[in-house]
């Protein structure tokens, strides 16, 4: 009797691992932003390693290295900064200003 307790409870058990993996969402793939982000973060980390830097010196040599100037000339705080305050004098509100800074953010 204790047999067919414990294999009934396995069972359920098994069970509701599998329905719940399959109720998991798919991953959704990185932006463009996202992608350009983490092949810097790639590129940063190669080149610490390749100078084998460790402790505080990584620390400040990747935090140099992530918030060096994008190829326009702005570092990406100051594109969040400038997109923020055109934003906020065009008093965009919800979707618009999604839209506004995803456009304003790609430029």
């Amino acid at each position: 009797m204790k047999q067919v307790i414990c294999t009934l409870a396995i069972a359920f058990t098994l069970g509701l691992g599998t329905a719940y993996a399959e109720d998991a969402p798919a991953r959704k793939a990185p932006s463009p932003a996202q992608q350009a982000q983490q092949e810097k973060m790639r590129g940063c980390n190669q080149e610490a390693k390749a100078k084998e830097l460790k402790g505080d010196e990584r620390k400040a040599f990747m935090k140099e290295c992530l918030s060096t100037k994008t190829a326009s000339g702005a570092s990406q705080r100051d594109k969040m900064k400038a997109c923020n305050q055109q934003a906020g004098d065009k008093a965009l509100k919800g979707d618009e200003r999604k839209a506004f800074m995803s456009e304003c953010l790609k430029s």
